[in-house]
């Protein structure tokens, strides 16, 4: 049976293209689990996988001038997602980043998640995915639900001038109806500070 299985998902596996991210739970049906996983390990031993996280695997992509080419995080983060159907969106720091306001890439990244909170590590990167509620993750607005996100993890007191100014310049691009509609489901704290910045800023 180990041996079928194994065959079926070395077959599966090689009509995929370089690069592909693969999970377990991909192959779910085709055996038992613990067959599955025996199944994994072997072609991770032989070098048709590799081993990226506890339940993620992708198929090797050599590039000729940069060698082997690992998987971009956000998208093992988007392919997790979609496995599980669960949503995630960056928050704190890597939220800031995702908008250009900070240049340097935090080696922890936050999601804000409306599935099951946990914390794993992707090469020398550390994912953290934090509980939060439906309505917080029902944003709309591309620029006003990072800057939310943000905020709500680092805390309004810890907005510095200059950061301050550039958040403003972040929501001055944003559609007014979207900016409206995701205000609204900020929390009070939030709210209250987008708000005043807006206010204040108005005439500049």
């Amino acid at each position: 049976m180990e041996e079928k299985v194994h065959s079926h998902i070395q077959s599966s596996i090689s009509k995929k293209k370089a690069g592909n991210i693969l999970f377990p739970a991909d192959f779910r049906g085709k055996g038992t689990q613990a067959a599955i996983k025996q199944a994994m390990s072997r072609l991770a031993k032989a070098g048709r996988v590799k081993r990226l996280a506890h339940g993620i695997y992708y198929i090797p992509k050599i590039d000729p001038v940069l060698g082997e080419l690992r998987p971009d995080i956000d998208e093992v983060v988007k392919m997790l997602a979609q496995k599980e159907r669960i949503r995630v969106r960056p928050a704190g720091a890597y939220a800031l980043h995702q908008l250009g306001l900070t240049t340097q890439v935090p080696m922890k990244r936050v999601y804000v998640t409306d599935g099951n909170p946990r914390q794993f590590r992707l090469g020398k990167t550390t994912i953290r995915f934090k509980a939060t509620s439906s309505k917080k993750l029902s944003t709309v607005g591309k620029i006003s639900s990072l800057v939310i996100q943000a905020i709500e993890e680092m805390g309004v007191e810890h907005i510095s001038p200059e950061l301050e100014k550039k958040i403003l310049d972040s929501l001055r691009k944003e559609e007014p109806r979207n900016l409206k509609h995701d205000l609204a489901l900020a929390s009070a704290k939030v709210n209250d500070y987008i708000v005043r910045l807006m206010k204040k800023n108005i005439a500049l």
